[in-house]
């Protein structure tokens, strides 16, 4: 088994990506937005990009997520994060999922995404 980290710096890791010889399993830390002036929707369109680029670092693609964890830091915006996850989301291959409302790190942040996926 070996483990590879991306984005590594003292405190966590951006994605880990453990090679398990016939599967790897694929961590993506938990996402934010740097446009932190957007919305809810802006800010998760911009989150599932990152996520989307990370992925295709591991040589995966969003139909790979097994799970995924997302923090709102206002449970009102359930619906409208969820309008754009539902557009991004492939039809057959959701993820198990939960959403959590949260206090976030920064008061700007609205969306905080992390994924598991499987290759």
């Amino acid at each position: 088994m070996d483990i590879v980290r991306h984005g590594m710096g003292s405190r966590f890791s951006e994605m880990s990506i453990v090679d398990l010889g016939t599967a790897k399993l694929i961590y993506i830390a938990g996402q934010v937005a740097q446009d932190t002036s957007l919305d809810v929707g802006g800010q998760t369109r911009e989150v599932l990009i990152f996520i989307d680029q990370l992925l295709a670092q591991a040589g995966a693609d969003k139909t790979n997520i097994t799970s995924a964890r997302i923090y709102l830091s206002s449970v009102g915006d359930y619906a409208a994060m969820n309008s754009v996850w539902d557009d991004w989301v492939p039809q057959g291959h959701t993820p198990a999922r939960s959403t959590i409302g949260a206090k976030l790190i920064l008061s700007e942040y609205k969306v905080e995404i992390e994924v598991t996926a499987a290759i």
